[in-house]
This record gives structure tokens, sequence and C-alpha cells, in this order.
């Protein structure tokens, strides 16, 4: 994984768990690492003062020594005998080289202009290649430096060194040779005051750290009292219900604006619940208008059709006049039972309309439901006769006039309608489907297509298919469908054959 992506995550994780975190928990933590942070910078800054004084104190105590031996070899060669000049520097500091450097407690080296050491202070002094000889970079710099003077540090044992380099001059300003002065910073005198300095600030550090959990833990909890009292009363909130108010004693400013907002809020919610439920019962009164409106149109359609239809075949001489009369005088009489059925269930202000358990011919009903329809390209199929089922037959002859007449108004513009009915026994179960070659549904659609409401067509108010899901469901059956656009659209409707 990519190092962003990594980072990313991490951050993104971190984000998370501090969300989780309570606001009383981050408050305290925040105080407590605000205190923690303090005392490192603290501890830094004095380690970095201590630093700093040392590295001062140095640069100047090497000032220092370097002008009192400078002073003492001036005046060296102020009394000399010997000629003032870089051969016989060596004579004139002969003996007191080691007298300036017992006075001055310091050690120094005397070179020629060319670098080649003349005379140390060093009684045991080591010949090796380095001492007896400067770098020609030594001289280089010495040569260019504004004054004349020139300082190099490095380590030497583990412990920081330096060594200044400046020109011995004659009486006449002359430069005749070179004094080197080795100074070993010597820190552990300053190590141990500065642990001892930092030993000491731990123990306060450590003070202000229980006071400040101490300090954190009690003002977290002031500042987070108001505002749980605040979240369990907003958690018992429930517009179905009379809410109480909130009411603080010397509650902060801000607090106190939190809790002014939530009983404006109370107010207004009590407002909102009586407008609510006085729109709830009038949506629920225009439902059910709408409702038992759809459903007794339903019937009332075909019977106008059958009525007309009726009239116009109608032949007195007709030898099986009778027995047409008979079945026209059934189809209306189940209309008439389906529109009586909803009316008591509206009347009654219940679920429309009950369930009246029956055994029943599930294919003998099914035809039955579907003669009121004169369409000649719908066609029914039965895997057998008899497929025996309780089921409440107004509302199994409900189901299919919704499905079938769904599944026509699907192919008004088709070259070649066809709707298919079908009824078959699985196990035990019933399956009823509804088969069109109509437009088909959109992916769009389908998942609001048995909202109630909801149609896709120029009339009509969209709740049969919803009422029909909701009387499979009652029977704890199920209803699906699949459906291709150009295609067609095929609605399975499964019910069980023995409902409890």
């Amino acid at each position: 994984m990519h190092f962003g992506a990594i980072f990313a995550n991490f951050k993104r994780n971190n984000e998370s768990l501090l969300t989780r975190v309570s606001l009383r928990s981050r408050i305290f933590l925040s105080m407590i690492f605000l205190v923690l942070i303090a005392s490192v910078l603290i501890a830094g800054v004095t380690v970095y003062q201590y630093r700093e004084q040392s590295k001062d104190y140095h640069e100047n105590r090497m000032e220092r020594k370097e002008e009192q031996i400078r002073q003492s070899i001036d005046l060296a060669i102020q009394k000399t005998t010997y000629p003032v000049t870089t051969e016989n520097l060596d004579l004139i500091f002969k003996n007191e080289i080691y007298e300036i450097a017992v006075v001055q407690n310091m050690n120094f080296n005397i070179y020629s202009l060319e670098g080649e050491l003349i005379k140390s202070s060093r009684p045991k002094f080591a010949n090796d290649s380095i001492s007896m000889c400067l770098d020609a970079e030594v001289l280089n710099k010495l040569e260019i430096s504004p004054n004349k003077r020139y300082v190099m540090e490095n380590a030497l044992a583990g412990d920081k060194y330096q060594a200044s380099f400046t020109y011995i001059a004659d009486q006449k300003f002359k430069p005749i040779g070179i004094l080197n002065l080795p100074y070993f910073e010597d820190n552990s005198f300053n190590d141990y005051e500065l642990k001892e300095f930092l030993f000491r600030l731990s123990g306060v550090y450590l003070l202000m750290l229980l006071m400040a959990i101490s300090f954190a833990f009690f003002i977290s909890k002031y500042i987070t009292r108001s505002l749980e009292t605040i979240s369990t009363m907003m958690g018992k909130t429930e517009l179905s219900k009379q809410n109480k108010k909130i009411y603080l004693d010397n509650p902060g400013e801000e607090i106190e604006k939190l809790i002014s907002a939530y009983n404006g809020m109370i107010d207004e919610l009590g407002q909102s619940a009586v407008k609510l439920a006085r729109s709830e019962r009038e949506q629920a009164w225009r439902e059910m208008a709408k409702q038992v409106a759809h459903e007794i149109k339903n019937p009332l359609t075909p019977m106008r059709l059958s009525v007309q239809s009726f009239e116009r075949k109608f032949d007195p001489n007709d030898p099986d006049i009778h027995q047409k009369v008979k079945e026209y005088s059934n189809t209306l009489i189940q209309q008439i039972d389906t529109m009586s059925s909803i009316a008591s269930a509206f009347s009654n202000f219940a679920e429309m309309p009950a369930q009246q358990n029956e055994t029943l011919n599930v294919v003998k009903i099914v035809k039955l439901a579907l003669d009121i329809f004169n369409e000649d390209y719908i066609h029914f199929i039965a895997d057998e006769e008899e497929i025996i089922a309780k089921l409440d037959r107004t509302q199994l002859i409900r189901v299919v006039t919704n499905l079938v007449k769904n599944a026509i108004q699907a192919v008004p513009d088709v070259e070649s309608p066809r709707v298919l009915v079908t009824v078959a026994s699985e196990g035990n179960m019933v399956k009823l489907s509804v088969a069109d070659n109509g437009h088909g549904i959109e992916k769009d659609n389908e998942d609001k297509i048995f909202e109630p409401k909801f149609t896709t067509k120029t009339s009509g108010m969209g709740l049969g298919l919803g009422m029909v899901k909701n009387i499979v469901e009652t029977y704890k059956g199920t209803i699906k469908f699949t459906s291709q656009l150009g295609k067609g659209t095929v609605f399975c409707v499964k019910f069980p054959k023995e409902n409890v």
C-alpha cells in the first residue's frame, strides 16, 4: 500500500476514534495534554538555555585566557635581550613559556609563520605529525581572518575541543609567530547542575500534573453536567407526549442559551404536535376516501361494460338466454358484494375488507374474476382443474382484478397485446401469475411500484398495487415481479394454502 494511503487511513482512524470519545473525556485529556506539552517545552527550553550559557562561558573564558597569555608573551618579548625574530622565539621562550603556562594554568604552543612547531608548554609533548605542523587550511583561514584570529572546533576523546590561533608580533607589530591555545571544554559541573535542576523540576512537574488531573476532572465534570442533563432530556423528548422543560440553577451563559433554545423548541414541538395530529387525521380521511373511491371504481367499470354487453347481445329468442342471464347476474352480484364489503369496512374505519377465510377452489374463483373483462387477448391457464385453499373470496378477486387491470393498462399501444393469467400449485403454496407484453417497468421505478399514490399512468390514483401487496402480506404470502423494457412484466403472487 502506498505511504500516502497508509497515512490517510491512519488519520481517518484517529479522527473516527476522536469523534467517539465523549466531550468530558476530550476536555479532560486536552487539559492533561496541555500540561504535558508545557512541561516538555519548559524542560526543553531549560536544557537549551544551559547549553547556550555553557557555550558562552567557554568562549569568554578562552578569550580571557588567550588575552592574558598574549600580554605575558608581549612582556617577555619586551624584556628579552635576543633579537625579536622568528628564529629566536625558541630562545626567548625557553623557560618563560613554562612560567606563563603555570601562572595562567593553561598550556599553549608557539608555531612559526610557516606552521612548524617551535615551542610547547607541555613538558612531555608528543612530537607527532599533527602537532608538529599546522594544517594549510588553518594558515589560510588565519591569514584571511579580519581580526587575524581563527578558532577551530573539534571533538577529541568524546569532549569538545577548541583551538585558537593568533599572530605573535614584535615591537613594531610585525608577525613573527603563531600562538596556539588548545582549550578543552569541561562541562561536568554544568551537566551536574543541569541534572539536579531537572530532577527538582520533574518533582514540580509531577505535582503540577496531579493538580492538573484533579482540576481537569472537576472542570470537565462541571462543564458537561449541564450538557448531560440536556442530553438526557432531549433523549426523552417525543412528539407523541407532553415534554418537560429544563430548569437549572446558575447555568453558564452558553448553557443558558442552549437551555433557552431547547425550551423554545419544546414549545414549538407542542404546537407542531397538535398541528401534525390534526393533519394526520385529515390525511387519513383523505387516503381512506381515495382508497374507497378507487376500490369502488374497479367493480363499477366492468359492471357498466357487462350491462352494455348484455344490452347489446340480448336476444329473447336465444335458447341459452337463461344461462347467459344467470352468468351476468353472478358477475354483477360478485362485484356488488365487493363494493358492499368496502362500504362496511369504511363505515367501521377498519382494514378493508376483513378476512373471511373459507375453503374454495382458487381456479374457479380466478376464472370468475376474469369473466368481467371483455378483452379477447386475456388468456387463462391452470395446471389443475381444482386447487383448494383457505382464502377470502372477495380479497382474492380484488388481487386478480387489480393485477389484470394493471396489465391491461400496460398494453394499450402494443400491436398484438397479450395478458396471460396462470394458476398453479407449488407444494403448500398457490401460485398466481399475471404476465403482459407491455412496455415494462423502468429501473428507476421498480423500488416505488408498490408505494401508495405512485403511478406512471395519466389517470388513476396509484393505489391498486399497494393494496394488493397489503392483502398478500396479510396472508403471509409474497408478491414479486420481473420486467424488461419493451418486452413486458410478470407479477407473481404466492399464497399459503392453509392460514392460521
